[in-house]
């Protein structure tokens, strides 16, 4: 991802967005460990765009530095067919679903330092099943600005990630979780909801003690809902699971960049981000990837749990003078109403195992959304 422009007061705040796929094999639906020959075959003006992730059966595709969600639609598309096409050419489908569904038979990982370092020091937690998340950047580059944003972020982000809710099954049954994703990912230390930090530097001093204990290998390995990117000048939220369609991205991105410009002006006015006990934020994430959007959320702002869909319009209100800044507001708006009536990809899920019975549906139809326009 290119460098991102800052948050001036009163700019458009940049986007970029990280998407990882899974490589299945179409005749079984089990993971393919082919993404070095799915990056080998990919257009030359799309491949350093292309990065290898924990498990070979997985590609990540990243967005340019973007402004405008139309653009920003078309480039996330764009790259979405081309890893389509690649793996199709290694005897793969490239789907956009947020945990491993049927089985993950080859758990090596690709032959980088970093990841067998990760396998020595986690052992068996570093052979779970790939699982796959959208991350969305936002431009935030004053360290001290961003840190603040993640904690004003805090109340709102189980919304977010019931809102991308799309990896119910696993081991080719449903598990009763909307996102078994985020069940999985919680055996990893470093993850989880973002803590309450009075500065950056308090954040880097929290870090720092991580690293010194072991729970992580490095700044690197912060896996927070959200977090001052290492390497950018950005706010990460990667709180959600992949999106079934270019359409579902749009929506989650143009909503984060509202939410995070809508708390940036918190953040000005002085306005103190809620004190919220680590222990309800995290049940608050928990009921979120358990329910998604067809049940209720805890509202953390009042300690009630009420229907999804309330917090969901909410959270559309609060946001909506930034979405209105950005142009954003009749897009996000016209597809809040898609999601509304079509389901979360959990949602679809189910209602495709339901009526016919059968993954190889399933999977079928998360391929073909996967590159729809």
């Amino acid at each position: 991802m290119s460098v991102a422009v800052g948050a001036r007061p009163g700019a458009n705040l940049t986007l970029g967005v990280e998407e990882e796929f899974l490589l299945l094999d179409p005749h079984s639906g089990g993971n393919a460990p082919v993404v070095e020959q799915v990056m080998d075959a990919l257009p030359a003006d799309v491949r350093g765009q292309s990065h290898l992730e924990f498990r070979r059966s997985m590609v990540e595709m990243v967005s340019l530095v973007r402004v405008d969600l139309a653009d920003l639609r078309r480039e996330l598309l764009v790259l979405r067919r081309a890893a389509a096409a690649a793996a199709a050419g290694a005897g793969a489908r490239l789907v956009a679903v947020g945990a491993t569904p049927v089985a993950d038979p080859e758990l090596t990982v690709p032959d980088k330092p970093r990841y067998r370092a990760m396998v020595r020091q986690y052992g068996p937690i570093a052979s779970d099943p790939a699982v796959c998340g959208c991350h969305v950047h936002v431009g935030v580059p004053d360290r001290e600005l961003a840190v603040q944003v993640c904690n004003h972020l805090r109340p709102w982000l189980p919304v977010v990630q019931a809102l991308t809710v799309n990896s119910p099954v696993h081991a080719g049954a449903d598990t009763g979780h909307a996102s078994w994703r985020s069940m999985q990912l919680e055996r990893w230390p470093s993850m989880g909801p973002t803590p309450r930090f009075d500065s950056a530097e308090d954040y880097d001093r929290t870090v720092e003690a991580l690293i010194m204990s072991g729970v992580m290998l490095d700044p690197s390995m912060v896996y927070w809902y959200a977090r001052p990117s290492v390497h950018y000048p950005t706010v990460e939220i990667r709180v959600g699971d992949v999106c079934p369609t270019v359409d579902d991205t749009i929506l989650v991105a143009g909503l984060i960049r509202a939410l995070v410009a809508t708390v940036v002006d918190d953040v000005r006015a002085g306005r103190p981000a809620p004190e919220l006990r680590d222990c309800l934020v995290s049940a608050a994430h928990w009921r979120a990837a358990h329910e998604g959007l067809d049940g209720t959320l805890t509202d953390l702002r009042s300690g009630r749990v009420r229907p999804a869909w309330d917090l969901v319009d909410e959270l559309f209100a609060a946001v909506s003078p930034a979405l209105l800044r950005h142009g954003d507001l009749s897009l996000v708006g016209a597809q809040l109403d898609r999601l509304r009536r079509q389901g979360t990809g959990a949602t679809r899920q189910r209602r495709i195992l339901r009526e016919s019975g059968g993954l190889g549906a399933v999977l079928d139809e998360l391929a073909r959304q996967t590159v729809a326009d």
